[in-house]
């Protein structure tokens, strides 16, 4: 391109850009960039010549050449697909009026800080420094596909909007950042697709906003993530979908909102995670699924538990922060796939871990009350029996409770009306106590039993006591059983 061809404005950028000078060309801090579609020729640059500018204009000597400009109007199409570029590149608070296609670049450092665009296109780019489009308004796809970039990726402050439903506003799949995806602040009119991606550092989406009512919010599937995915204060509508993601730090969805009524907020199935916070927030609208995640702490209050979760197979290490065992059976009950025996077995061993042996006894007793529900008539006949004499066995005392009361009760009543015995002669002397004792046990006999006929309503007693010290005596010997096998 020959210099007589260029504007004033391009002419200054020309001349700066071989001594990587910067050029503004803004009139004031506060002009709004989303205007500047109106900007007029003295602040418009065309595309070409930028283009002709970082591909093939002369350098000087001892100079670091670099494309500094602010505040400019670039008309036409950015082309600079599969471009090498030996310096850095910043167009910050420009307007384009084209989205630059930057397909397969390579570049040390690119930064949009403040831009207006109606998209840009990064699919397969090498970013040797950072990548910067804090407070970038993106009307249109960002496509970050099978990136590669060396730094940060700053996204803080950020508006995208995605140009029909059917298409992602950020899409970052397969991609690999060697440092943090920072974006703090980002709002989201449409889908963040990270999945594949993997983070050396953390992902901070702090006091951002991912709007996608009823659909998928953030697809985080197979994301790897180094340090951690910080979600405080976000605001989430639709849901987020973390399916065998592996989040080596914690998933930290404090004080966050997470909407997705009728459906599921947060999908972390299968997904291994290093700490996994749910507190001081409001409980999210939608169902958690964590069904066969791994995760080494949960950290999460009662109170936030949405009223659906689905924890089938979810593994963790510890549960923070320790609270009763009757603040956190309600998490239990609300599984929808029903009655999940390994639910109250983890938190069983939660519990044991800490050495909270008493809790530990609750859960498995609330387990064995749940499984109940599960059983026919007969079953649950049986098991009320079992719950009401020992508690399942993790209640032993109480069954002494109810031998104490019979026992109490035969001796008052045989020893008001003793029954005569079968054969004066050799009967032993009556003993009351002893008496019930051998109606009671069916085991131990002392004698009584056998020498003495009741009659009227003390025989119907006595069958009441022999039916009675049965079903006591095998609910006794199967709570002893489950203790045994427990220990």
């Amino acid at each position: 391109m020959e210099i007589n061809d260029l504007t004033p404005a391009e002419l200054r950028v020309w001349r700066a850009f071989s001594r990587g000078a910067p050029v503004d060309f803004r009139t004031g801090a506060d002009e709004n960039t989303a205007d500047g579609g109106g900007w007029g020729p003295e602040r418009t640059l065309r595309a070409s010549v930028l283009r002709a500018l970082l591909v093939s204009a002369p350098q000087e000597e001892g100079e670091i050449a670099a494309l500094r400009v602010a505040g400019a109007r670039i008309t036409g199409l950015l082309d600079l697909t599969h471009a090498v570029l030996d310096h850095p590149l910043r167009l910050s608070h420009c307007h384009f009026e084209q989205r630059p296609e930057l397909y397969g670049i390579q570049v040390r450092r690119l930064s949009l800080p403040g831009s207006v665009l109606p998209g840009l296109g990064l699919n397969g780019a090498r970013v040797d420094g950072t990548l910067r489009l804090s407070d970038c308004r993106i009307d249109g796809t960002l496509r970050l596909a099978a990136a590669q970039i060396s730094g940060a990726l700053f996204l803080d402050g950020a508006e995208l909007n995605a140009p029909d439903a059917t298409e992602p506003a950020l899409k970052l799949d397969q991609a690999v950042v060697n440092d943090d995806l920072w974006a703090p602040g980002l709002r989201v009119r449409g889908e963040v697709r990270l999945s594949g991606a993997t983070v050396t550092g953390s992902v901070n989406l702090g006091e951002a906003l991912l709007d996608r009512p009823g659909r998928l919010a953030l697809d985080g599937q197979t994301l790897t993530v180094e340090g951690d995915v910080l979600l405080r204060g976000t605001e989430v509508n639709g849901w987020i979908g973390l399916r065998n993601a592996r989040i080596t730090g914690r998933l930290d969805l404090s004080h966050a909102r997470l909407r997705n009524p009728g459906s599921t907020a947060l999908r972390a199935r299968s997904a291994v995670i290093g700490e996994l916070w749910l507190r001081k927030g409001p409980r999210p609208e939608g169902a958690l699924n964590l069904r066969r995640a791994q995760i080494d702490d949960l950290f999460i209050e009662p109170e936030v538990v949405p009223d659906e979760v689905r924890l089938d197979n979810l593994v963790y290490t510890s549960l923070t922060k320790h609270e009763p065992a009757e603040r956190r059976l309600p998490m239990l009950e609300r599984d929808t796939d029903g009655y999940v025996p390994h639910a109250y077995e983890q938190l069983t061993a939660a519990y044991r871990r800490i050495g909270d042996d008493n809790a530990a006894r609750l859960v498995q007793l609330a387990k064995q009350r749940r499984h109940r529900s599960t059983l026919p008539w007969y079953g649950r006949l049986w098991g009320h029996v079992q719950d009401a004499t020992v508690g399942y066995g993790f209640r032993p005392l109480r069954a002494c409770g109810w031998l104490l009361s019979l026992l109490a009760l035969g001796s008052v009543a045989y020893a008001l009306n003793e029954p005569p015995p079968l054969k004066a002669d050799e009967a032993p002397h009556f003993n009351p106590v002893f008496y019930t004792l051998d109606l009671l046990l069916p085991v131990i006999s002392f004698g009584q039993e056998g020498a003495f006929d009741p009659a009227g309503w003390c025989q119907a007693l006595s069958y009441l006591l022999v039916l009675t010290g049965w079903v006591l005596a095998t609910a006794v010997l199967a709570g002893v059983t489950r203790t045994v096998s427990r220990q």
